[in-house]
């Protein structure tokens, strides 16, 4: 397994936090639940510091070395701030009330 952190500064872009979240529920959310060997992706926001990014975490690295249309990027205006891509050592599923992940957070609450 790949998992790869991606993160935007966003106080060069026209873009926020908030107008990002639309991104989200128009758009991308639908679209990563296509993508193949995706396991899971995680949108993350510092609307404080006006950061935005993702954790992805992937089936393998050949599965994460695909390259996934800039869409982000064209919306934000430039490339991530920052990428990394890492192996994965271990993963666990802790004890937990609520059922799946997908269809939670800021960006599907409204």
């Amino acid at each position: 397994m790949q998992a790869v952190i991606v993160w935007w500064d966003l106080a060069d872009s026209a873009q926020t936090v908030q107008s990002l979240r639309l991104y989200l529920r128009d758009e991308a959310v639908d679209r990563f639940a296509q993508v193949p060997g995706l396991r899971v992706k995680f949108w993350l926001s510092d609307a404080a510091r006006q950061h935005w990014g993702a954790i992805l975490l992937w089936e393998s690295a050949e599965a994460a070395a695909v390259p996934l249309a800039p869409r982000a990027a064209e919306l934000i205006g430039y490339p991530p701030t920052s990428v990394s891509a890492f192996a994965v050592e271990a993963t666990v599923e802790g004890l937990f009330t609520a059922g799946a992940l997908a269809g939670r957070g800021l960006a599907l609450e409204g």
